[in-house]
């Protein structure tokens, strides 16, 4: 994929689908609006605090399925969100037992799916890659031969395993590919991509038109807006705390991105807010915007 071609030939036939709404409107019984997810990390002070509470309120809020992070070790967060009446079935977990293994048989993330079956979920998602992961296209290849060793286990094990995409993956390296070309090229058919819509956006991309271009290798998407006078391209995740804005209350259209996921395939949507001054409003203000649509 060349960038500067795939942004050129893409934007126009994005910026019509982004602008129609009432073509686009969403059925009373849409998968996604009936069955949203949240992903926990949005809630994380919050959990650390009162898990049991803070997950009954975002049952409350609408909410009918999460999303964990930093599996195995949330136990808390699983028997919270279980006991409050909601749904389990992806979690982000701990991404070294498969970006950087131990051994070659991948002992630690063959522990992890067998917890993973233990309790019922059917995917698991590497959440991020740090700084000596993703410095060279030659890094990232090493990811991807990783991720698809353990996706085949995962396969094995009735487990979809997927990668969760930041902004750095769309940084240009040397000779124009970025790391998300090298994924898109290397990623086997049983890797796939967790597409959030942020880090598309904040990385230059359009999210509508990669989702688009990915039909059949997205399994589910992180959905979340961003400010308007966010200067983009931008690579670092060090983006301001107000950068990240609640559905319905930044520059991307949400509604064409949900149609655009059923057509892509994709299984799960979860909402996601990184940064809040009050997390859990926030989510209540996400689900006003989707229970609209």
């Amino acid at each position: 994929m060349n960038r500067r071609t795939f942004i050129q030939t893409t934007t126009a036939a994005s910026i019509a689908l982004s602008h129609a709404g009432s073509l686009f409107a969403l059925e009373a019984d849409n998968a996604y609006r009936k069955n949203m997810g949240i992903q926990l990390y949005t809630l994380r002070n919050e959990i650390s605090k009162d898990p049991a509470g803070t997950l009954k309120q975002v049952a409350a809020a609408g909410y009918q399925q999460v999303e964990p992070f930093g599996f195995p070790k949330a136990e808390a967060m699983i028997s919270a969100a279980r006991a409050a009446g909601l749904a389990i079935h992806s979690t982000h977990f701990e991404w070294d037992s498969v970006v950087n293994p131990k051994d070659a048989e991948m002992s630690d993330f063959a522990r992890i799916l067998e917890q993973a079956n233990r309790i019922g979920l059917r995917h698991l998602v590497i959440p991020y890659l740090q700084e000596g992961n993703r410095g060279t296209l030659d890094d990232f290849k090493k990811v991807a031969a990783h991720a698809n060793q353990a996706a085949a286990m995962a396969k094995k094990a009735g487990i979809q395993l997927s990668y969760h995409n930041h902004n750095f993956e769309f940084e240009p390296k040397p000779g124009g590919k970025c790391g998300f070309d090298l994924f898109i090229e290397e990623f086997s058919p049983e890797m796939k991509f967790e597409i959030d819509v942020f880090w598309v956006k904040a990385g230059g991309l359009d999210p509508l038109a990669l989702i688009q271009k990915l039909s059949g290798r997205v399994s589910q998407l992180h959905l979340k807006n961003l400010k308007a006078d966010l200067k983009l391209p931008t690579y670092s995740t060090g983006v301001p705390k107000d950068a990240f804005r609640e559905l319905g209350n930044g520059i991307l259209a949400i509604e064409p991105i949900i149609v655009a996921a059923k057509a892509a395939g994709v299984e799960h949507c979860h909402v996601e807010q990184d940064q809040s001054p009050d997390a859990l409003a926030s989510i209540k203000q996400s689900m006003e915007y989707l229970r609209k649509l």
